[in-house]
């Protein structure tokens, strides 16, 4: 069953987003097609461009955090969990094998899971070794 916090419906923008969107699009317009000269491609954009025609394409993503109770600010809470094994593999090289690999993962996906949680990282390894569960995970899940 999907709770009501995890819905989330688009909203239509407003006059004043429009009028922006307006303002934005003249000042920095798409490049003429007509001076092309036959070439293959998309036409280069500048910067500022690419950035609005990304706000226009993500409209509703761009600010969702605002409107939706669990979709978070940054993504960077993701990115932090994926940089350890980066930096594992730029240390050693590589992982040696593919079981390795996958060792190093469960326990670092175990370990941001305690933290998330407000475990101490000490304390989750040594229920992981005794075989024990942390308390906010909840045995019939499994």
């Amino acid at each position: 069953m999907i709770s009501q916090a995890c819905i989330y419906l688009p909203k239509m923008p407003s006059d004043t987003e429009k009028s922006t969107q307006r303002k934005a699009q003249l000042e920095y317009p798409p490049p003429d097609e007509t001076k092309h000269g036959g070439k293959r491609g998309r036409l280069k954009r500048s910067r500022a461009r690419n950035l609005l025609e990304r706000l226009i394409d993500y409209e509703d993503d761009v600010l969702r955090f605002m409107e939706s109770e669990i979709a978070p600010f940054t993504n960077r809470p993701g990115e932090n969990d994926t940089r350890m094994t980066k930096i594992q593999q730029k240390i050693s090289g590589c992982f040696r094998s593919m079981d390795g690999a996958y060792t190093f993962c469960r326990i670092r996906g175990h370990l941001a899971t305690c933290r998330k949680n407000g475990m101490n990282p000490s304390k989750a390894l040594k229920l992981l070794l005794t075989g024990e569960l942390p308390s906010f995970i909840d045995e019939g899940a499994e």
